[in-house]
């Protein structure tokens, strides 16, 4: 048994997680969703699949590896690990739809080849943009108010390994006294669902009032953000005219913030933390605290995809919660 899979079983969170595995299923999504990704063997991304893969059953394929990379988002675990697991345990093969009598689980060199094809194609985008979709149809919409934030994202600092230099794209950032080497996940989080409707990957060097505007959705009427974010009025009127700045107020050496203003910052930081409930999906539950690919395209397919993952989470609880209020 791998060292991984041991600690996916040693995990305190290892029972909530399969748990998990029904509610993000993607079978659940309708037929055309799916195909619009490349999750349905009639998509156009099963043709790159039988011409790339060479393998004579693509529909399989497609069927299992797209269940089989949500599972190693969701477990953060490597492709052997992934392999190891779908025949460990039941209720990952139940996620899958794999009946071992009939066949054989994917191997880790099919899933590491179907992986690169979606980061080839930028499935990861589109997987997100439809499943926002695939909540808003079933009523969970995104209203007027967004909190912005971002987290960074480590990578090996370390320069043993055979090229003897770090991930060129990853980049050095310090945040108060504490020096952090990766990348950066900069999202848009509306305020009452806390669903996530942009992403934005950089470099940790980015500062994050640079990438505010692609963060907002253009009919807000309040942004919530921390003191990153201030002073940046013009670019919150141009993405969303009719918008009030709710961001923190930075205090300065000579300009100390005033009790008052320190008051409206917690008035302020009560809705803002609600940005931190899809951060603890992505980082905690998900364990993306660490990248698992070199490069920043390859990280933001994987950011993408997790923050659809997560959204299927909170989306769900919110259906729930509609279905509950509007119950007889």
């Amino acid at each position: 048994m791998l060292p991984e899979t041991e600690e996916i079983q040693n995990n305190s969170l290892y029972r909530q997680k399969p748990q998990l595995l029904p509610t993000l299923a993607f079978q659940q999504l309708p037929e055309e969703t799916l195909g619009s990704v490349g999750i349905s063997p009639s998509s156009t991304l099963a043709s790159v699949v039988r011409a790339e893969l060479g393998t004579p059953t693509p529909d399989r394929l497609i069927r299992d590896d797209c269940p089989a990379l949500c599972q190693q988002q969701i477990f953060h675990v490597s492709d052997p690990a992934v392999e190891e697991a779908l025949y460990d345990s039941p209720a990952m093969r139940g996620f899958v739809g794999i009946d071992l009598g009939r066949e054989p689980a994917p191997d880790e060199t099919t899933v590491c080849k179907f992986r690169h094809l979606l980061e080839a194609h930028e499935m990861g985008v589109q997987v997100f943009h439809i499943v926002a979709e695939h909540l808003r149809r079933r009523g969970v919409r995104v209203s007027t108010g967004t909190i912005v934030d971002a987290t960074i994202i480590t990578a090996p600092s370390s320069t043993k390994n055979k090229a003897k230099q770090r991930d060129p794209e990853m980049r050095p950032t310090k945040k108060g006294n504490q020096w952090y080497f990766g990348m950066k996940g900069h999202v848009g989080v509306d305020s009452k669902t806390k669903l996530i409707h942009s992403v934005v990957a950089t470099a940790a060097n980015v500062h994050d009032s640079q990438v505010l505007e692609d963060l907002l959705h253009g009919q807000e009427t309040r942004v919530w953000g921390d003191s990153a974010y201030t002073g940046r009025q013009e670019v919150i009127r141009r993405r969303a005219p009719r918008a009030k700045d709710f961001t923190n107020k930075k205090g300065h050496r000579h300009r100390p913030l005033t009790e008052q203003d320190r008051g409206r910052n917690r008035t302020k930081s009560k809705v803002r933390a609600k940005v931190e409930h899809p951060m603890l999906v992505i980082k905690r539950i998900f364990g993306f605290r660490k990248v698992r690919y070199r490069g920043l395209h390859k990280n933001a397919n994987r950011l993408f995809v997790t923050c659809a993952l997560a959204n299927l989470i909170h989306g769900t609880q919110g259906s729930a919660r509609t279905d509950v209020n509007q119950a007889p």
